[in-house]
């Protein structure tokens, strides 16, 4: 980024626990400046204020488990800021150095760019399937994407992860921000809006952060219901694209990698976990067909059903 810019970051956050804490530590070291850190906690009591207390540039606000929303949450955290860019994390996602911030700044010197993206490192705890999971999401090699790439990366086309993405403010405002009620997936739904009107969207290997998660079955099954659901919300930007097809395409390189790697016991855990993230996605494709008490029980964000 040739001129410094002014960038403010927003966490949203309930019950942060030692990562957090980690991240906080983290954003304050980068050798790129931040303007502002804004969290936004769900839950007053539950927020550890010791964690924030004397930093000048961190801003809390509180809000109720009814009043949270992973879109409209996000996007009342814009309004509150003023910076030229933003970026957005998770509570859990840590910075593996103090590089994070400079890296994703930079990609916005490609005018083009509207939005960039982390590469998210496995947890030293992470399992063998989800750590290839990663390596498969998040390669080595940088990308910018286009509306022109659509047919060769197809929904991967909008992939795009608030885990850690920075926007342009402009483009954020022009494009009317995150969605105000979501269940899940806002920071695709956005990136559709960026590729569908022109922009491009930069993952930057460079900048990483370490994240992951070890899901049971039945949690993933939950996490793919609402993917799908998001999906089934929004058909002006995922019925471009098949889902499907990139998760037979994971599933089979996984195969591969667990055989080469010496680890063939675990194929049969993986087609067993497969089979629940593709239960519960077919499953959230069809969920205005199915009756709503089961839907709130599939669903891993039951608030959503009860606004």
């Amino acid at each position: 980024m040739a001129e410094q810019k002014k960038i403010d970051v927003v966490i949203p956050a309930y019950k942060p626990g030692e990562k957090f804490q980690k991240l906080i530590k983290m954003l304050q070291k980068q050798t790129y400046p931040i303007h502002e850190i804004l969290i936004m906690n769900t839950e007053k009591a539950y927020f550890p204020e010791a964690s924030v207390a004397g930093l000048p540039n961190v801003r809390v606000e509180h809000l109720t488990r009814a009043e949270f929303d992973h879109g409209g949450t996000r996007d009342k955290a814009a309004g509150l800021l003023s910076g030229d860019f933003f970026l957005f994390m998770t509570q859990d996602a840590v910075p593996a150095d103090t590089y994070l911030v400079e890296k994703l700044a930079g990609a916005f010197d490609d005018e083009k760019v509207d939005a960039a993206y982390a590469r998210q490192l496995p947890n030293p705890n992470c399992s063998v399937i989800e750590r290839y999971t990663r390596s498969f999401n998040y390669p080595d090699a940088p990308s910018v994407k286009t509306k022109k790439d659509l047919p060769k990366y197809g929904i991967k086309t909008f992939f795009c992860s608030n885990v850690c993405a920075m926007y342009r403010a402009e483009t954020y405002w022009r494009l009317g921000g995150f969605e105000k009620k979501t269940i899940f997936n806002e920071d695709m739904i956005f990136a559709g809006k960026i590729i569908l009107n022109g922009g491009g969207i930069a993952y930057v290997p460079e900048a990483r952060v370490i994240h992951s998660h070890n899901y049971g079955n039945i949690e993933q099954l939950r996490r793919n219901f609402d993917l799908a659901v998001s999906q089934a919300e929004h058909p002006e930007i995922f019925a471009l694209a098949s889902s499907e097809s990139e998760g037979m395409k994971l599933v089979k390189q996984t195969a591969r990698y667990l055989i080469k790697s010496g680890h063939p016991w675990l194929i049969p855990e993986l087609v067993i976990k497969s089979g629940f993230k593709f239960i519960g996605y077919r499953l959230g494709k069809a969920y205005q067909k199915l009756p709503r008490g089961l839907v709130k029980r599939l669903s891993m964000n039951k608030s959503y059903w009860e606004k």
